[in-house]
């Protein structure tokens, strides 16, 4: 992690500058605070309310059913995936480079690569984050993701509803002024219906702003799940 972080933020000079090279690509890059300063934090009914809530198929609604929280893999350091970690309540940076996007998350150590170059996934690049391929249209950076692994928190944590290989997600990042806003859409037709989507914004971090380290510790991690009534015995 440690050679990961200095390498990005070797780059991040040049990242900043790339958008200036072109007119045409939009500025995203820079620290964005996404902490209930600029959005309400995520709950059960938090992006995914009563007019956007996923429409799930039997298969969905079964997992959903018998969804135990004890087995969520983030109480063993597994990172949040999207499309629950574009809404967590931290913030991240954006880095522009001319064949790539990067995007660190706070939460996790995150780190994702939006490829801008053309380039075609192969079976190594199946992950929990997937692999991320861009384009810019207009003034928005558009992102589709696909070749996920079976999560069984991979939709929401706080939903219980889970993602498979088929899952394929969709973002769109533009600015507002001082704003980056997102729209993301995901689709799964192992548990969904139909695509579900939700729009969030992050706001610009304090000049001088780096991102805190992570570093789940199982032992910590784990600890909450002690506490939890059984679901099942």
């Amino acid at each position: 992690m440690v050679l990961t972080v200095a390498m990005v933020h070797g780059l991040n000079v040049l990242g900043a500058q790339a958008p200036q090279a072109n007119a045409q690509i939009p500025n995203l890059a820079g620290f964005w605070d996404g902490t209930n300063r600029a959005r309400p934090v995520n709950s059960e009914t938090v992006p995914w309310g009563k007019d956007n809530y996923p429409v799930l198929n039997e298969r969905g609604l079964a997992y959903q059913k018998v969804f135990d929280e004890a087995i969520s893999p983030k109480y063993d350091c597994q990172p949040s995936t999207p499309p629950a970690l574009e809404y967590d309540p931290y913030s991240m940076e954006v880095v522009q480079m001319k064949d790539r996007v990067i995007f660190r998350y706070e939460k996790d150590d995150q780190v994702r690569t939006v490829w801008l170059d053309g380039r075609k996934p192969t079976v190594h690049d199946i992950g929990i984050q997937g692999f991320s391929v861009g384009r810019y249209e207009g003034d928005a950076l558009l992102v589709d993701t696909d070749h996920y692994l079976f999560d069984i928190t991979g939709f929401d944590d706080y939903t219980g509803v889970p993602s498979s290989p088929l899952k394929k997600v969709h973002e769109r990042y533009w600015r507002e002024g001082t704003e980056l806003k997102m729209t993301i859409t995901v689709e799964d037709e192992m548990f969904l219906r139909k695509p579900a989507s939700y729009t969030t914004r992050w706001l610009p971090q304090r000049p001088g702003y780096k991102l805190d380290v992570w570093d789940c510790d199982p032992e910590t991690a784990r600890a909450p799940v002690k506490m939890m009534p059984p679901k099942y015995k």
